[in-house]
């Protein structure tokens, strides 16, 4: 297959905890795919990935206004799709930037990137969000993608004020694709270990303890794996299905509380003690069970992999030593984490 034959896909904050382990799966795929990273928790990741033809990666801040147009490379075809993942991602890393630097690089990031790709004539614009935008759920009832909006914290803001741009009567190409994504789980290229079942194996593991906020509060969890397929899905789907729609990614049985997950978790390291602190914590207060009733009956998608599979996952590597130091800074989007 020539260049002309295949598709082309930007990715920005490529080099991510998501980013890279979408890279890996559109390479092999078969799409010819531009990072645009600005490296900020390094690049190792993208390392196994420098040796292929089809790979290009860019180092710049997204930021800038012609960020995008200056990496994508004239000797490929316009990318046909761009998936906007560059960020700062997560509640905790949003409280220690404040409000500003979190807005000027999740929201007014976003922006520049659609308005580029606007002008480059690319097809797709798929931003990837998280279920954390919705309210409070209660009497068991289940958020859809038509649920009110009710960000809990000052990252959940910014996406949702990146929703709003995207889904605007004017922003009908490239066409928006939104997902708001279950918490993720499992390894990548770029491993994190602040993302909550990660982390609370990385606890149970050396600590023998787990520290439990908030306990019994529901949230949405979903493998890493299953989380890129189902972003290609995205790309791969009809463009009638896609356009200017939102879909919750994940599935019904990752809606689990944290009690629930303990549980998992204990059945492998029974040794954990485990430790109760009542805390009324004001920034991401999510109890939510999420509906994915929509993303499967559009677009078939279901999950192959379940929360006890990615602990088992992550044990693994840990027992045997592949992530020689998983306490380092760099598997960590903010060093403050609440449980």
């Amino acid at each position: 297959m020539n260049d002309k034959d295949q598709q082309h896909v930007v990715v920005t904050g490529g080099a991510g905890y998501i980013g890279s382990f979408l890279v890996g799966e559109l390479l092999r795929a078969g799409y010819l795919v531009t990072v645009v990273d600005d490296l900020l928790y390094g690049g190792e990741s993208l390392l196994s990935y420098l040796q292929n033809n089809n790979f290009r990666f860019v180092k710049s801040d997204v930021w800038e206004s012609r960020a995008i147009k200056a990496a994508v490379s004239k000797q490929w075809q316009t990318p046909f799709a761009l998936v906007h993942l560059a960020g700062i991602v997560g509640f905790p890393a949003c409280q220690s930037v404040g409000r500003y630097v979190a807005w000027r690089y999740n929201v007014e990031t976003a922006q520049h990137v659609y308005e580029q790709c606007h002008e480059l004539e690319v097809e797709r614009f798929v931003f990837v969000a998280s279920y954390s935008n919705y309210d409070l759920s209660a009497n068991d009832h289940y958020a859809t993608e038509d649920s009110p909006l009710n960000p809990q914290s000052l990252y959940a803001e910014t996406e949702v004020a990146v929703e709003k741009y995207l889904l605007s009567d004017d922003h009908d190409y490239p066409a928006p694709l939104i997902f708001r994504t279950a918490s993720p789980y499992g390894l990548s290229p770029r491993p994190r270990f602040d993302v909550m079942i990660n982390q609370f194996v990385y606890d149970a593991y050396y600590k023998r303890n787990l520290m439990l906020y908030q306990k019994g509060y529901l949230r949405s969890f979903i493998h890493i794996r299953d989380l890129v397929n189902g972003i290609i899905l995205g790309l791969q789907s009809p463009i009638d299905k896609v356009k200017g729609q939102i879909y919750n990614i994940g599935s019904e049985e990752g809606n689990l509380s944290k009690d629930e997950i303990v549980t998992l978790i204990l059945k492998r390291m029974p040794e954990t003690t485990v430790t109760y602190k009542d805390l009324t914590f004001g920034g991401d207060m999510r109890d939510i069970r999420v509906s994915f009733e929509k993303i499967r009956q559009v677009l078939g998608y279901s999950t192959e992999y379940t929360v006890d599979d990615g602990i088992r996952e992550v044990l693994n590597a840990i027992r045997s030593n592949v992530i020689s130091n998983p306490g380092d800074p760099r598997y960590r989007n903010a060093r403050f984490i609440v449980q």
